[in-house]
């Protein structure tokens, strides 16, 4: 009979301690907490200070003792039993919380999928996994609109201590979801072969992400993209299609960095201002100044993020010059051009003048020829 008492009682012990994902000994120490608790609870009086309880792991006896004296009272293990069920359970639950909290203390800074579970406020609140995550106003896209039980990627920025203990903060607009993405779509940056050097993001409206690779026969702008768009787009699509995503390769060379991040302009000339530091001066075609600028300059705006300079945009004027004597030149040659086939066809009227008259000339000849005939005719009939 002891053995099967023995077992059942560490049958659940184990079973407990294996379900709530803490150790058997924290389990214990939380049994002996509350078969302590109990027993104050009978005994009002006493100082808890001055007395300690013994455990039998294999039996699940309690004792208590006072000063090294065993003060249990009869039938004390029922009573202790009823009273500190509760107490036990509370207790575990928060060794599980303290459990997980600890275990995702390791995973802040990456990502995990999870699920609206409901709306505290302007807060959410996601389940992921084994636990709740707080999503705050600053970490929400402001253009994403958010449903119950909707999965959806969130990073772990940090935990923090609430109302209600430690809470895990999760976002969307961090700047570390989208180089979480790109780990999981694209397997190179997730070995390390691609380096993601910076990004500058304007969550739900777009992104600019500087790449690059030190490794010889790999194209870190394609390998990002992936054939036919297919690992940019499965990013795109986390977002719902609101957030375009650029991709720039990174440049040593600050001024070959900054026209890359002032993509899709193109033809962009960068001076670096030599008296204030971390400030540039781009000069762009007329043309290509409403796409390096972009929509209320946010094209300019993310750039200037990406490469860490104030960029100041400017119309390229040496260009323009370049182009209107172009343009004159190109008048002057189609001036040319067209006196030239003037002239050609004044002579080709001629010809075909000249053309005209040469048989009308033939005619006369022809008709002149006829009456000498004739005549030639009458006389040798004459002389006959």
């Amino acid at each position: 009979m002891p053995a099967v008492q023995r077992s059942e009682f560490l049958l659940a012990l184990n079973q407990v301690a294996n379900e709530r994902g803490v150790g058997v000994e924290v389990v214990l120490e939380t049994v002996k907490n509350a078969v302590l608790a109990a027993y104050k609870k009978d005994h009002p009086d006493v100082e808890l200070e001055e007395y300690s309880t013994t455990l039998d792991r294999n039996t699940g006896e309690a004792t208590i003792l006072h000063k090294n004296k065993n003060v249990t009272p009869p039938g004390f293990g029922r009573i202790a039993a009823q009273t500190a069920r509760q107490v036990i359970l509370q207790k575990i639950r928060e060794k599980e919380k303290e459990a997980i909290i600890a275990d995702y203390k390791l995973r802040v800074g990456t990502i995990v999928n999870g699920m609206v579970l409901r709306f505290a406020g302007p807060n959410i609140i996601v389940d992921v996994g084994k636990t709740e995550a707080l999503m705050p106003i600053p970490d929400q896209i402001q253009n994403e609109k958010y449903h119950l039980n909707q999965r959806l990627t969130v990073y772990i920025t940090g935990i923090r201590t609430g109302l209600k203990g430690d809470e895990i903060i999760v976002s969307r607009s961090s700047n570390g979801l989208l180089e979480g993405l790109f780990k999981r779509e694209v397997p190179e940056v997730a070995k390390g072969s691609v380096v993601i050097k910076n990004i500058a993001r304007e969550a739900g409206a777009r992104s600019k992400v500087a790449v690059y690779s030190n490794q010889q026969g790999i194209d870190p702008v394609g390998s990002c993209v992936g054939q036919r768009g297919v690992r940019v787009q499965a990013i795109i699509a986390e977002f719902g299609g609101l957030e375009k995503i650029d991709i720039i390769q990174w440049q040593e060379n600050a001024k070959d960095y900054i026209a890359q991040a002032l993509s899709p302009a193109k033809n962009v000339r960068v001076e670096l201002d030599k008296k204030e530091e971390k400030s540039a001066h781009v000069f762009v075609p007329v043309e290509e100044l409403s796409l390096a600028i972009g929509r209320d300059g946010q094209n300019v705006r993310l750039a200037s993020k990406l490469a860490g300079y104030r960029i100041e945009i400017e119309e390229d004027k040496q260009v323009a010059s370049d182009k209107k004597q172009e343009t004159s030149e190109k008048k002057k040659e189609k001036v040319v051009l067209k006196a030239e086939e003037k002239k050609a066809k004044e002579i080709k009227t001629e010809d075909k003048k000249e053309d005209r008259k040469a048989p009308a000339r033939n005619a006369s000849q022809s008709d002149a020829g006829g009456e000498v005939s004739t005549e030639k005719k009458l006389s040798n009939e004459e002389i006959k």
